[in-house]
């Protein structure tokens, strides 16, 4: 498999690497298990300090390295400024919380002395070396929220990041030596994909984090498991997105196309099944619809444009088998649903009606600008279509009905729910999924404490 940089705008490559060989891998872990014995010892302020030169550096670089990302996987530049702006912020609150998040842990007097003890402190110590694997549709963020914690808990990390964004893997490295991380601390591997078993194999390599498709996800999973290794894998979703009668519907249909549209639709956390009680379904679909229509669809690098192209061809023929199979089925399309002439892999804003549980699209995930509608008769079919899905990352309900409310956050099988709002990672909250969304958390002190060895001392008299 190449490691390149083709510009899904154009088709056209523009940068290509060779691959690590064994040796140069066998060198960075090396590195990385020399560094982790005496940086795991360091300061949290000292951490912190070196992370927030990082996350300066971030800020100072962002027009470089938005441009950098556009180019490589799509994204419209705005939204890559974004990307990188909510990056630093993300470190910043790392390096002011860490030290708290992971203070130590006194257990009650009562249960002390119940123990036979003098004192018990539960400690949390870093594991050591983490694989990370890292898909291509947030190429910073994804990395950040990963790195940002594991560093800050003394922690190393290896990234094996998408093959089809090599510059910006490197410029992750490259920003945290120059912060002054000990080399070692964050190392990039440029390998394929097909490395990664060995990379999770190696004694050195305590545990591993993917973010990334299905297949992936148990592939890991079943080697780490296998090694005995700890694992947080954050896979694909197809988020229900419920609009209920009570619901603002101007406000739900704007957000709605914001929701399945951000990042060219490439998100697992994008909205991506719109379930609408029938007593507003067309009133919102008409919105809807227009919003959709009104997208600017064009070269990503322009600074009007809200829709670039997918990240690759093969990404765009996926998308467009689910479409076809959904018409085949009896789908209607609203909007879209036809590939535009011209070079590059844009696919148009879409809006399919008519969705049946035998099709495939119901069944699986949409990476693309390609949103689903339903309608449901009441709260109870909307809770039913919503879970009928083998993913739950996030979900996302639009009413002002409190009994309503209470039952989709009790009901809706998901790792979290957005009630009249988009969904959205930030660094305070927890974020992950549930059923085949994966399991483990990121973020919050949740996310910091994956990768931590849960210590507990133990006095006695």
């Amino acid at each position: 498999m190449s490691i390149a940089t083709v510009n899904p705008a154009t088709g056209e490559t523009l940068k290509t690497y060779e691959a690590m060989g064994e040796e140069e891998i066998e060198r960075r872990l090396q590195l990385a298990e020399a560094t982790f014995r005496t940086y795991r010892t360091t300061a949290f302020d000292e951490r912190a300090r070196m992370m927030r030169a990082a996350a300066d550096l971030l800020v100072q670089d962002q027009q470089d390295v938005a441009r950098m990302m556009t180019i490589e996987m799509g994204k419209p530049v705005r939204q890559a400024r974004a990307e990188a702006v909510k990056c630093a912020k993300a470190m910043r609150w790392y390096a002011d919380h860490a030290e708290e998040l992971l203070a130590d842990e006194e257990p009650s007097d009562v249960d002390v002395k119940d123990s036979g003890a003098t004192e018990v402190r539960v400690r949390y110590r870093p594991l050591g070396p983490v694989l990370a694997v890292m898909p291509w549709n947030f190429p910073l963020w994804q990395v950040i929220r990963f790195a940002a914690p594991a560093l800050m808990a003394g922690n190393v990390g290896l990234l094996k990041h998408a093959s089809n964004v090599p510059q910006t893997a490197l410029y992750l490295e490259d920003l945290f030596h120059r912060a002054g991380f000990p080399e070692g601390c964050f190392q990039t591997l440029l390998v394929p994909s097909r490395a990664v078993d060995d990379i999770l194999r190696d004694e050195r390599v305590k545990a591993a984090t993917l973010t990334g498709s299905e297949p992936a996800g148990r592939a890991v999973a079943s080697t780490a498991g296998e090694m005995v290794k700890k694992t947080v894998l954050e896979l694909g979703g197809s988020d229900p997105f419920v609009v209920m009668p009570s619901a603002d519907l101007a406000r739900a249909a704007e957000v709605a196309v914001t929701a399945r549209c951000q990042n060219n639709g490439q998100s697992c956390i994008a909205a991506k099944r719109f379930i609408v009680h029938t007593d507003v379904y067309d009133a919102f679909a008409a919105r809807f619809v227009r919003g959709m229509q009104a997208l600017k669809v064009d070269d990503p690098l322009h600074e009007e444009t809200q829709i670039g192209p997918l990240s690759s061809e093969q990404g765009r023929k996926d998308l467009e088998e689910l479409v076809d199979d959904a018409v085949r089925g009896g789908a209607t399309v609203l909007c879209g649903g036809k590939r535009p002439d011209g070079p590059g892999w844009y696919y148009p804003p879409t809006v399919l009606a008519g969705i049946t549980r035998e099709m495939r699209i119901h069944r699986e995930e949409a990476f693309g600008p390609v949103a689903t509608l339903y309608r449901a008769t009441d709260l109870d079919e909307a809770v039913l279509i919503a879970n009928d899905t083998p993913f739950g990352l996030s979900s996302n309900v639009w009413t002002h009905d409190e009994a309503e409310i209470d039952r989709f956050t009790r009901d809706l099988e998901a790792g979290s729910v957005y009630v009249n709002g988009m969904t959205a990672s930030h660094p305070a909250f927890p974020f992950g999924g549930v059923k085949r969304s994966g399991y483990g958390r990121e973020l919050s002190g949740h996310g910091i404490r994956e990768f931590c060895n849960i210590t507990t001392v133990w006095h006695g008299a």
